[in-house]
């Protein structure tokens, strides 16, 4: 049984099985809607149901503020109908070839640039045309059926290989075999099956309105992209990147974003540290990244955010900024991923 849905303020339409989440059978009918995770870790696929009924799981319960629920607010990515369905979500334009696929991938370079932190170099079938808006993700397809989401670190311009950012969780299934020892290592050559891209996490190229990018950990993978990508296309708008980790070396490309702030018009980078020790002899700013932003930029009213990473941080800083600094809830993009070992999202395992 499938039921109608009908999405405003656009009023397009599009048919949903019982067994098929909201926003997969969006997805499935070319109507792109914000998402991230896919996994109900994020708020990212918020949207509210106007008239209908779903089952939608517990999810929403640990996501959404009380308030947001009884507004009726869900998770698109955990939502099924099971009537017919009037929701209300911002809806996002992608070219038409920009198309999900499955192809193979091979391993060319292995690259450790922090204790946890493995660069990833794959090269795509050279008779095949990858297409993918910087910021999005792919999955990693396991021979057990599971995947792995990771975000790629490179502009599309440069899409004959792919750049994944790994950070390893001790028991995670494909962070394991990246890192492990003897026969258990991913080694160079080594073929892996691929689909994507996914994700709504992209510059927005209509607005000119200046920027803040926030990221945490391994977060950065989808923020170098982007950059990257507003680089080769001479993109000018202002741009402030906070990157945050707990240690110094969690910033495994500091000296990238050091280059970018010297050689990028009107880029700015400022680097924070939340728990450093004596021996990091760390000069820079300290504490949680989302609140040296506020701190800097009281009033976002008239600022983009792009946010990525885990989604403790993600939702505080929509959260506080929304509330706290005027920043309107059009204006923030993210992309946050878990780090559960058992769960599969976008930089994690």
């Amino acid at each position: 049984m499938s039921f109608q849905v009908t999405v405003l303020p656009s009023q397009h339409q599009f048919a949903a099985a019982a067994d098929q989440s909201v926003l997969d059978a969006a997805l499935a009918a070319g109507i792109v809607l914000p998402y991230s995770c896919k996994s109900g870790a994020c708020s990212t696929c918020k949207a509210k149901v106007v008239s209908g009924t779903i089952e939608e799981g517990g999810a929403p319960a640990h996501i959404l503020s009380p308030e947001e629920r009884e507004a009726g607010y869900t998770l698109l990515c955990q939502a099924h109908a099971s009537s017919d369905l009037v929701i209300e979500s911002r809806e996002v334009r992608l070219s038409t070839d920009i198309q999900i696929r499955k192809l193979p991938s091979r391993v060319t370079s292995m690259q450790r640039l922090a204790p946890d932190v493995e660069v990833l170099q794959l090269q795509l079938p050279a008779a095949d045309t990858f297409r993918f808006y910087a910021g999005q993700y792919i999955e990693v397809l396991l021979k057990d059926g599971k995947r792995r989401s990771y975000s790629m670190a490179n502009p599309p311009h440069s899409a004959t290989a792919l750049e994944l950012h790994v950070r390893h969780l001790p028991g995670g299934l494909f962070t394991d075999h990246v890192f492990g020892a003897g026969a258990t290592q991913m080694k160079e050559r080594e073929i892996l099956r691929l689909e994507g891209p996914f994700g709504s996490f992209f510059l927005r190229e209509d607005s000119n309105l200046p920027i803040i990018m926030l990221a945490s950990g391994t977060g950065f993978a989808p923020i170098k992209a982007i950059v990257e990508h507003m680089a080769h296309q001479e993109i000018r708008r202002t741009v402030t990147l906070y990157w945050g980790g707990r240690r110094p070396a969690d910033l495994y490309m500091h000296a990238l974003a050091q280059s970018w702030a010297q050689s990028l018009p009107d880029f700015k980078y400022i680097p924070v540290i939340s728990d450093a020790l004596p021996e990091d002899n760390w000069s820079g700013r300290t504490g949680f990244v989302h609140r040296a932003v506020m701190e800097d930029f009281p009033d976002m009213s008239a600022y983009q955010v792009y946010a990525c990473g885990a989604p403790i941080v993600v939702n505080s800083a929509q959260k506080e900024f929304i509330a706290s600094c005027k920043l309107p809830e059009e204006a923030f993009f993210a992309d946050s991923f878990t780090s559960a070992a058992d769960t599969a999202a976008a930089n994690g395992d």
